[in-house]
């Protein structure tokens, strides 16, 4: 089944309003042509600015967090209703830096990602192992793990977007190898088939997300359960847009 591939880019706490136009500016000629949906998603701060600078293009402009909650006292945190109100599309949920650094866990990506569809947000659900974790061969029950705790309670699963992410390959410039990423990926597919039905695991995008760049684009790409990668500090230049054109 043919799944329209998508690159979507994540700027994690880097740029400013008068950087991120620029860049903007930048790329909107170098992907005018690009066959693959393409998302920037960027500081919530960002967020006013940034929809601003995209319109007329391509680009999509997403979100690297959202609250489950619809309001109350969260102090700095940011509900779906506000991301929608300001033309959001995407947002990333359970990043693997957000599970580190900030607590997350397989719970509160369940809440974020039905509080996201909810608010008709396409949630980019990170999963993912350790290295400690795939040297002694706990990957596949990881990643069963996650999935089937952060979805829970997900009905359409064709709504979401899967970003698999391997730990160790986040910002080291260690990138899985085409073999391992797509291994891994359809491993991931099979056991959405599992809790969803094949049909509908088959039109589930599942992007890769651990140090693609414009070098492994196309062989990563090539591979037939990935669908599109997440982009972290290469989203940051102008060779987002090689990653974006990658079967040119």
């Amino acid at each position: 089944m043919a799944r329209k591939p998508f690159i979507a880019g994540n700027w994690k706490m880097n740029m400013t309003a008068a950087s991120g136009k620029q860049l903007i500016d930048e790329l909107k000629p170098l992907v005018k042509g690009a066959k693959c949906d393409v998302a920037l998603c960027v500081p919530a701060i960002l967020i006013p600015a940034m929809t601003k600078a995209v319109k007329g293009s391509k680009i999509k402009i997403g979100a690297q967090n959202v609250h489950f909650a619809e309001s109350g006292a969260y102090t700095g945190e940011i509900s779906a209703e506000m991301l929608k109100e300001y033309g959001v599309k995407y947002v990333i949920i359970g990043h693997s830096e957000r599970r580190q650094y900030f607590g997350e866990t397989d719970e509160t990506v369940n809440k974020r990602t039905l509080a996201a569809l909810n608010n008709e947000l396409t949630p980019i659900v990170c999963i993912g192992e350790t290295l400690d974790e795939r040297q002694v061969d706990l990957t596949e029950h990881v990643l069963t793990k996650q999935l089937e705790k952060g979805l829970e309670g997900v009905e359409d699963v064709t709504k979401l977007v899967i970003a698999y992410e391997p730990v160790w390959a986040i910002g080291t410039g260690k990138t899985a190898t085409d073999g391992q990423a797509q291994e891994t990926i359809k491993f991931i597919r099979k056991k959405l088939g599992k809790m969803y039905g094949v049909k509908n695991a088959n039109k589930v995008k599942i992007l890769y997300g651990g140090s693609m760049n414009a070098k492994n684009c196309k062989g990563l790409m090539a591979q037939p359960d990935i669908d599109g990668g997440l982009i972290g500090g290469a989203s940051l230049k102008t060779d987002f847009a090689t990653i974006v054109n990658y079967d040119k």
